[in-house]
């Protein structure tokens, strides 16, 4: 059963038991029964970050959503496979869909969510779902996570992504989760802040920042998750060939991917962050031919962790896209 949340009284946690045994450690705010807008996270986050949104959205003048955010799988409390296949994107397709079904997000049956609301990984995950699973969700909003058509080609030809995403190829080194770990997190830190020397190196930017989002409180919450460990989070890469073609390892380089298997035609909002040193903005070239009802909305001065930067910012486009007629299907 839910309950209260030592963070905040009004965010409900519990672990979300799935039918085909996955277990979701989960984030909740709003009355059930209300519309749903369900959030989805990215890499080395966790549910949590996304609870400023989850509390303005669930008050009865903003909407009176019911709003969720699962830990996916891998993060946090919730299950952590250790084979590095159970990280597929059909696996991570299966827990949402899943969790979409489940009474706590549609008590009253399966009524389709308001919005699907992502970041990062968690928008790999929402791109899939959409196109597989369009009934689940009337809107889906995309914060900094490149849809897979883009990304592919980009990752196929175009030097400045392909450096830029180079810090991938760390990231799926048998030892990467323990050089992540060591001094307290130092360098995982070190990816939230620019400091890290893989994406100084790799990047097309190679200023490093000190946010002043990043309080001691943060990095305390920040550290709650990765306590649980660090081989989930890094699994998303390994299972995926969407990175960089080494010699070893042909990466997108040996990847195709068919017309259909790109197309999403529910309204879709996109946010793009302009200074992301990890994922350019050239990403957003060519959404419209994927992207049926697509508004793109670009934010300057803003990094890869926009949600953290400029959260009012992200709350006023998703309000006013939220508030935007759908267009009845023909």
């Amino acid at each position: 059963m839910p309950h209260c949340s030592s963070a905040h009284p009004d965010i409900q946690t519990w672990q979300q038991a799935l039918p085909h045994g996955i277990t979701l450690s989960c984030r909740a705010c709003g009355e059930p029964g209300r519309p749903v807008l369900l959030f989805l996270h990215g890499f080395p986050e966790g549910a949590w970050v996304w609870d400023p949104l989850l509390l303005h959205f669930s008050r009865p003048e903003n909407g009176g959503y019911r709003c969720l955010a699962p830990n996916l799988r891998g993060y946090e409390r919730s299950s952590a496979p250790e084979d590095v296949k159970a990280y597929r994107a059909k696996h991570l397709v299966q827990d949402i869909a899943a969790l979409i079904d489940t009474p706590c997000t549609s008590p009253n049956g399966s009524a389709p969510l308001a919005a699907l609301i992502a970041h990062d990984w968690g928008g790999a995950v929402a791109w899939s779902l959409a196109n597989q699973h369009p009934a689940l969700l009337q809107k889906l909003v995309i914060l900094n996570s490149p849809h897979p058509g883009p990304f592919l080609q980009a990752l196929q030809n175009d030097p400045a992504q392909i450096a830029a995403s180079a810090y991938m190829n760390f990231l799926v080194q048998p030892e990467a989760a323990a050089q992540l770990a060591a001094n307290d997190f130092d360098r995982l830190f070190g990816f939230l802040t620019g400091h890290d020397a893989s994406l100084q190196s790799l990047s097309t930017q190679t200023t490093a920042f000190s946010p002043d989002w990043l309080t001691p409180a943060v990095k305390a919450q920040y550290r709650q998750v990765w306590q649980h460990g660090l081989q989930g989070g890094l699994n998303y890469y390994r299972a995926s060939p969407l990175r960089p073609a080494t010699a070893k390892d042909p990466g997108a380089s040996a990847v195709q991917i068919p017309p259909e298997a790109l197309r999403i035609e529910m309204p879709t909002l996109v946010l793009w962050a302009q200074d992301d040193v990890a994922l350019l903005p050239c990403l957003t070239e060519g959404l419209d031919q994927h992207i049926a009802d697509l508004t793109l909305v670009n934010i300057a001065n803003a990094t890869h962790w926009v949600v953290h930067e400029q959260p009012q910012r992200v709350i006023d486009e998703i309000a006013v896209f939220l508030k935007a007629p759908t267009a009845p299907s023909p």
